[in-house]
């Protein structure tokens, strides 16, 4: 097993998607000008999306239904229930005012679909087969979390007294219409009703370049981490550890309830990666729009400057290796 770990994190961290986001993060670090206009790095992450969602679509046609909705409403499940035990986690243990704990166990429970994309390609290296409809639960738990996260940070500034905007409908309108839910879902639907024929139509666009695309995102992703290092100081040692500790526990759940719901292997080791990462996408731009009591430096530093490089280097091998042991390295 040791060995597996360690071809694994070689093969993880010698990838071309991670060693881009290294020299991103060295560019912001060295201070230079290197930066992506805002259009490109929306262009990039429209077209990731799109791409994951339609070969999923693909894939569930492929599996059929009956095959897919137990896995993907167990993922849904798991992703709205992490937020009530994060929360208490960092309200009581890490002392954080209460909208700020609501806004963080937000996002842990909600996913990084970029994390998703390093996972698949990271078992694809080593020829581990897994279920090709996994991408269902990449769009299912995107939304539960944020949806938990902003009523539970709703309900806290109610007993304190707070004013707040916004009611029920902005909410549920960014968590479940907000450009990665919807395009996620959109693509989903749109590969599952095309089927194989229709992907066969647009493999040129969606299957080929997307190594190299997603290296470009992951480039302008380490230079946006990068420029974020000096807020470790602000945020402490205590969500420095739960950026790390957190997502490893929650990746031994994902494993167990990949195995129970009958995924394989390759297929609960992406329920794992899913479980085990945090938005810092979707679930930010909800928490600006339905929380804008709570600290944008506390989120976005825990999931982008450190559960995110966390998980693309040493957590993926970490959680494959779980996997391995779980099912007894079959």
């Amino acid at each position: 097993m040791s060995s597996e770990l360690l071809h694994g994190l070689q093969a993880n961290l010698l990838s071309p998607p991670v060693l881009f986001f290294a020299l991103g993060l060295l560019a912001a670090v060295v201070r230079s000008d290197l930066k992506f206009p805002e259009a490109l790095y929306v262009s990039l992450t429209i077209y990731l999306l799109c791409a994951i969602g339609f070969k999923g679509g693909v894939a569930m046609a492929e599996a059929g239904l009956g095959k897919v909705w137990l896995p993907t409403v167990a993922a849904m499940l798991l992703g709205g229930l992490i937020p009530f035990w994060t929360y208490p986690v960092l309200r009581f243990v890490g002392k954080l005012p209460a909208v700020d704990a609501a806004a963080i166990a937000g996002h842990y429970g909600s996913v990084s679909a970029v994390t998703f994309i390093a996972a698949t390609n990271f078992l694809k290296e080593l020829a581990v087969p897994y279920e090709g409809y996994a991408t269902a639960f990449l769009a299912a738990m995107e939304a539960p979390a944020i949806i938990v996260g902003i009523m539970l940070g709703k309900m806290a500034l109610r007993r304190q007294g707070a004013v707040t905007g916004g009611g029920l409908g902005p909410v549920l309108h960014e968590a479940l219409l907000g450009r990665s839910v919807f395009l996620l879902v959109g693509t989903l639907l749109a590969g599952f009703l095309c089927g194989k024929r229709g992907m066969d139509a647009v493999a040129g666009f969606l299957v080929a370049p997307f190594q190299g695309v997603l290296a470009l995102f992951l480039l302008e992703l380490g230079t946006v981490a990068g420029r974020r290092l000096g807020d470790l100081r602000k945020v402490g040692l205590f969500l420095l550890a739960f950026g790390i500790l957190v997502p490893l526990v929650h990746g031994a759940i994902g494993v167990a309830v990949g195995k129970a719901v009958g995924l394989s292997a390759g297929g609960a080791m992406l329920l794992a990666v899913l479980a085990a990462s945090a938005s810092y996408i979707a679930a930010p731009a909800a928490m600006r729009l339905s929380l804008p009591e709570a600290n944008p430096t506390l989120y976005l530093t825990a999931a982008l400057v450190i559960t995110f490089p966390f998980n693309v280097t040493l957590g993926i091998p970490i959680y494959y290796a779980v996997a391995k042991w779980i099912f007894g390295g079959s």
